[in-house]
């Protein structure tokens, strides 16, 4: 019998195994002669997986036994970086000096030094086992005696010298797309081929097409995907439904952004004769039609998400799918999957019954539409029909909301930019988005759904893809504390530290004027939640148990999760299945953990984007802002009206000599007492606005900055002192 991965992993992973030759691992192993072949391919995978390592001599061994750690490398702009091992260990600190040919996301192999006293564990990138990146997008400049692009990214940290191609004609100034080359000598710049021009910055739609292609995004299905779809039909016959709960009788609705196209959860309310509640949500089944390694499964699995970028969707589903057949549109009969939980008034679910169903929407309503019903009591002509569900709706979505809250489920309201665009991608006007109640009340369902779903699967001892968010490193709470202090807020937590002490701090915060400063810090200090099979709990939440289960048309793990729900007869997956589904959980969990991460950083980039192409028509206009981070050079405000960011560097504070705290609290002024310290309202002009960068430069208004209060030079004194 074949020798396999798992099995010389485990062999090289016993306590007596020291370094051995392939050769010699091959007779420990007992490979026969005519298997030595496919076996020594078979350690090359492991060796190039970051399993097993290969050391000095050709010999292999385990990673922690050779102070050696796998993990994806975070770049920050400085050039140093940080790696969380695989293995949940301490995060390790990369000097730049040591992170040797690896840039920002890849995976790499790590030999940690012995740590200093009182030291974070350093490290030195040893090898690359899996570049995140194969192009880089960037400014193409032309020199006498070479070519180079300096990459958009700052955290890449190298220009990338680009060979001359006869193919393309490119201008100095020009956005590039470049394939880069094997990069082996860390002392020597990485190296690649321009690919693709896609403009100068300042012409229309190269500013997100530049962000599209740096984040590697898909912007068209490949034609075998379309194909399958364009071969799919809505398919409700009576022998579809013969399984299914008929919910058709029922008054179930949609709530959505006016503009969406996607509908993929529904809402039905009832009250029982017991006096109880009965909720239905009802989710677009997806799974139906998304057959198990499809071409259409296979595309959206490698998505792992639809990506909501300023300007446009990029989504995980073809548009066939998403905006049609999936989509849970107004009158018309759509397939679902609907969690029907009976809710007592203290908002605790007392029955559930989750199943494949079929509805029949009676409309489709905007936040917008219910927000003015649940302001003005005044229904318009749609919503006529629906407002005793709404008024039942209200008075659940509270009692939900306020058990959730009071068991200690996180509750961060920060604004976040709205950008409205006209018809050729100009930015006609940028305001923070509001957080209305009808947005609030379809949250409280969809949560209670995916709770319930998760406590369901629980129950019956079988695995599935939690959604977890980890409890807060008690090193980053300290500093969030000594951070709090400053603005006179006493922060206490326990070792571990528990949910509701900071939701407690929270309800304390609220109409404060350093609230929102401390809310964006405090979710700094938190960790992120991801995808994975063994379930820790959602810290963030306070929920022991917690997955995604409402929305498959644009997240694949909720598409997961249905097809293994459908896969549960009597109680259980069939028995030859298991094995698969813990592959196919760990796989997927990582996977789609990576393309959020992705996708979130590209939204926000394009939205960064837009921000800086305003402000840049507002040179010489003053603005209020926040002072929401403290740097080196200087210290970064957000615009209250636009919710964007620009810096303001030290060198236009001409009235002293300014020194920042280490802590990076404030800054203060050596000879005259004047300070600004985070959270502080400050008035500033917008003084010029990078637009290859997206960097808007700012300066505090007057001659001279606004005396600061001495008691917060005081502060940052204070705090050097604690240090």
């Amino acid at each position: 019998m074949p020798v396999t991965g798992d099995k010389i992993v485990e062999f090289i992973s016993s306590k007596s195994y020291r370094p051995l030759r392939i050769r010699e691992l091959a007779r420990g192993l007992k490979v026969r002669e005519t298997e030595y072949g496919s076996f020594r391919r078979l350690v090359k995978d492991l060796i190039a997986d970051g399993a097993i390592v290969r050391i000095k001599g050709g010999r292999v061994g385990q990673p922690d036994k050779l102070s050696l750690k796998i993990g994806v490398l975070a770049m920050a702009r400085k050039g140093f970086g940080f790696v969380k091992p695989e293995d949940g260990s301490e995060e390790i600190y990369v000097p730049p000096e040591d992170t040797g040919t690896a840039f920002d996301g890849d995976q790499v192999l790590l030999r940690v030094r012995p740590r200093s006293r009182g030291k974070s564990p350093e490290g030195t990138v040893v090898k690359v086992l899996k570049r995140l990146r194969t192009t880089v997008v960037g400014t193409f400049h032309r020199a006498r005696y070479f070519m180079t692009v300096e990459p958009d990214d700052p955290r890449v940290g190298r220009d990338i010298y680009v060979h001359h191609n006869d193919e393309l004609s490119v201008s100095d100034g020009q956005k590039v797309v470049v394939a880069l080359s094997e990069w082996k000598n860390p002392m020597m710049n990485p190296e690649g081929e321009i690919v693709e021009v896609l403009g100068f910055p300042d012409e229309p739609g190269v500013d997100i097409l530049s962000a599209i292609k740096k984040f590697n995004l898909p912007t068209e299905f490949p034609p075998e995907v379309e194909k399958e779809t364009d071969e799919l039909s809505l398919d409700i016959a009576p022998g579809v439904l013969r399984d299914r709960l008929d919910l058709r009788d029922k008054i179930t609705f949609t709530i959505d952004p006016a503009d969406a196209k996607d509908f993929d959860d529904a809402v039905s309310l009832e009250i029982l004769d017991n006096g109880r509640w009965l909720l239905g949500v009802h989710i677009a089944d997806v799974s139906h039609y998304v057959r198990e390694n499809s071409e259409i499964d296979r595309e959206a699995r490698d998505r792992g998400t639809s990506v909501y970028l300023v300007d446009r969707v990029l989504p995980m589903l073809p548009e066939g799918l998403s905006n049609e057949i999936c989509s849970l549109k107004g009158d018309v009969d759509r397939l679902t999957y609907s969690c029907m939980m009976e809710i007592t008034k203290t908002g605790k679910v007392s029955k559930h019954k989750i199943s494949p169903s079929v509805i029949h929407s009676r409309g489709r309503l905007s936040y917008d539409d219910v927000q003015e019903y649940l302001d003005s009591g005044k229904p318009s002509q749609k919503l006529k029909s629906l407002t005793d569900s709404l008024d039942k709706m209200r008075e659940l979505a509270e009692v939900l909301r306020k058990s959730r809250v009071a068991k200690g489920s996180l509750d961060f309201d920060l604004p976040e930019p709205r950008v409205v665009l006209d018809k050729s991608g100009d930015v006609v006007d940028i305001s923070p988005r509001p957080r209305k109640e009808s947005h609030r009340l379809v949250e409280e369902f969809m949560l209670l759904a995916n709770k319930t779903v998760a406590e369901h699967l629980v129950r019956l001892g079988l695995p599935t893809l939690f959604r977890v968010h980890d409890v807060p490193d008690k090193e980053k709470l300290e500093g969030y504390r000594e951070f709090a202090k400053g603005f006179g807020r006493d922060f206490r937590f326990t070792d571990p530290p528990k949910p509701i002490q900071i939701s407690r701090f929270l309800k304390k915060l609220e109409g404060s004027p350093e609230e929102g400063i401390l809310n964006e810090f405090l979710l700094r200090s938190l960790k992120k939640a991801c995808y994975q099979p063994e379930n820790i709990g959602h810290f963030g939440l306070a929920f022991a148990h917690y997955l995604h289960f409402t929305s498959p048309i644009r997240r694949y793990p909720d598409l997961l999760v249905h097809r293994l729900l459908k896969e549960i007869k009597n109680g259980r997956y069939p028995g030859s299945r298991i094995p698969t589904i813990k592959r196919l959980l760990t796989r997927v969990g990582e996977h789609s953990s990576q393309r959020e991460r992705i996708a979130e950083e590209a939204e926000r980039e394009t939205v960064r984007i837009k921000q800086a192409v305003y402000l840049s028509k507002h040179i010489g206009d003053v603005f209020e802002g926040i002072i929401s981070g403290i740097a080196s050079f200087g210290f970064f405000v957000r615009l209250t009206k636009f919710s964007a960011e620009g810096v303001v560097r030290l060198s236009t504070l001409t009235d002293d000599y300014y020194q920042v705290d280490e802590n990076r609290f404030g800054i203060a002024g050596v000879h005259t007492g004047n300070s600004f310290s985070l959270g502080e309202k400050v008035f500033v002009q917008i003084v010029n606005v990078d637009l290859d960068r997206y960097q808007t430069n700012l300066r505090v208004i007057g001659d001279n900055p606004p005396k600061g209060k001495r008691a917060n030079k005081r502060n940052i004194a204070r705090r050097k002192r604690r240090r």
